[in-house]
């Protein structure tokens, strides 16, 4: 009996190296599968994030020199270069017409 187990195992050798390589391929397979879903949960997590700050930052510029009525040169350099990221993230929403407005207002050096 014990000699046919090891007859058995030794015509067979290369058979078992294979299932047992798949098997902790397979278990690597999946584990590197979630770390990935993971990173991609947390990355969506830190770009809308990212937006909402944007669009905080930009809404406060407005509010600021919408009070003052005029918007100096550099302010509005500034909400361009806030915009343009907020808008690759996604954003398109009222920080748009926003930006426009303030974009529209007069300089101070005018």
């Amino acid at each position: 009996m014990i000699a046919g187990l090891i007859e058995f195992f030794l015509e067979n050798w290369m058979e078992w190296l294979m299932m047992g390589i798949l098997s902790v391929a397979s278990v690597w397979h999946r584990k590197v599968m979630k770390a990935i879903s993971d990173d991609k949960i947390k990355y969506k997590a830190v770009a809308r994030g990212v937006e909402a700050l944007l669009r905080d930052r930009i809404i406060d510029c407005y509010n600021k020199y919408e009070k003052k009525g005029v918007c100096p040169i550099y302010a509005k350099e500034n909400v361009k270069r806030l915009y343009i990221p907020y808008h690759e993230l996604g954003g398109n929403d009222v920080a748009t017409e926003l930006v426009e407005q303030l974009l529209q207002m007069p300089s101070a050096n005018n």
